[in-house]
């Protein structure tokens, strides 16, 4: 695994103005940075596809073991009222779309499962269409090694799902939906709708707070129209707690992501993995903080359910050596053996590992200085050669 720097496109904001990447730049910091690009053997790509296939599937035992378990249910911050709605999106097999595994690996060794973005998996435009047509640009213009290729076929397998929820599931209509007032989420809703589009399967799009409630207790979009299948751009540890979620269980709502990833999009996730599949080379040793976890010399506390670096703290040597603020930790923490992410000159470097449908399909990459990925860390393409 290389970084290795390259010379920019010279018309690539054009070009993500273009295709409609507004966020490329945020806050008046670069998002999207092409300056470098990280190179992979074919053999790296191999492994990542193999440990990302795995790790899934550990994860979907995860699932089945807490979807029996009151007692772990009640562990994961899952409300009791809930508990019904999140067993049955389970065992009557609610259809996924996709997830993304966040590994610290350096091309050599094992490859270490930071965290399961189960849910609300973002950077999925930059990873499934703007750095391949990146790769396509850099090739024309003989600026990549000949031979040069991506782990990528997030778009083909989007849409090939897409097409399968329609013809195999019955997806008529599917609604889309994500918070107003964030471009980012914007962005990558409407590339699944694209896909969708593209797929033939009818889409239409609302904000959350449009959802409206009718009169038998199914949910409704502004033309008060019956909404059946619905690709929701928001965590599940959010709608869990709403009042709506009294309604979960009778609305008749197909989701996507289905409410068993409130499961595996946890925090929680960690400590059961570890206790399930103990000494695995791909996982790290996680406990839940009050359970008397085993004293660590390095480690990362995390709350179960943290997105973007929010509220996590490393601390080595009992004294705190990063952290980030925010509103999360009251449903309770757990405590994950700290392990260093790749540093390439002043920054450390994830990896997120995406499925699509259960299969391994592409990587992304993201830099940041801080030790704490978050979500204005910078992301670079990749390529791999053989």
């Amino acid at each position: 695994m290389k970084r290795l720097s390259i010379s920019e496109r010279p018309d690539w904001r054009e070009r993500a103005s273009e295709y409609g990447f507004r966020f490329h730049t945020m806050h008046g910091e670069p998002y999207w940075c092409e300056d470098a690009y990280y190179q992979f053997t074919l053999g790296q790509i191999e492994t990542l596809e193999s440990v990302t296939s795995e790790l899934h599937q550990m994860c979907l035992q995860v699932v089945e073991k807490v979807v029996n378990s009151e007692a772990l249910l009640a562990r994961f911050g899952i409300p009791k009222h809930c508990w019904d709605f999140v067993r049955d999106s389970w065992r009557s097999d609610q259809p996924s779309l996709y997830s993304r595994l966040d590994l610290a690996w350096d091309g050599v060794g094992n490859a270490r499962l930071l965290e399961n973005n189960a849910d609300t998996p973002t950077s999925l435009y930059e990873a499934a269409f703007f750095q391949w047509i990146w790769l396509e640009d850099q090739l024309n213009a003989g600026n990549l090694p000949q031979g040069s290729d991506q782990f990528n076929s997030l778009q083909e397998k989007i849409i090939e799902r897409f097409a399968d929820l329609k013809q195999q599931h019955g997806f008529n209509l599917l609604h889309f939906s994500c918070c107003q007032d964030t471009e980012e989420d914007r962005g990558t809703v409407q590339y699944l709708q694209d896909c969708a589009s593209e797929a033939g399967l009818e889409n239409a799009f609302l904000y959350m707070d449009q959802i409206g409630l009718g009169e038998k207790g199914q949910f409704t979009d502004v033309d008060d129209q019956v909404i059946s299948n619905l690709f929701k751009l928001y965590p599940w540890e959010f709608m869990l707690r709403e009042i709506f979620s009294t309604k979960l269980a009778d609305a008749g709502v197909r989701w996507l992501e289905p409410g068993w990833k409130s499961i595996i999009s946890n925090k929680a996730l960690l400590p059961l993995l570890w206790q399930m599949f103990p000494n695995h080379p791909n996982l790290l040793p996680a406990f839940f903080a009050d359970e008397n976890p085993p004293a660590l010399d390095k480690y990362v506390v995390k709350p179960l359910f943290s997105r973007e670096g929010a509220n996590i703290r490393i601390v080595e040597n009992g004294q705190e050596i990063a952290r980030v603020d925010g509103p999360y930790g009251e449903e309770g923490m757990i405590v994950q053996q700290f392990h260093p992410l790749p540093k390439f000159g002043d920054s450390y470097t994830l990896i997120g590992s995406w499925l699509i449908n259960d299969q391994p399909a592409g990587i992304g990459l993201r830099e940041d200085r801080q030790l704490i990925t978050q979500d204005l860390s910078r992301f670079y393409p990749h390529t791999f050669i053989e």
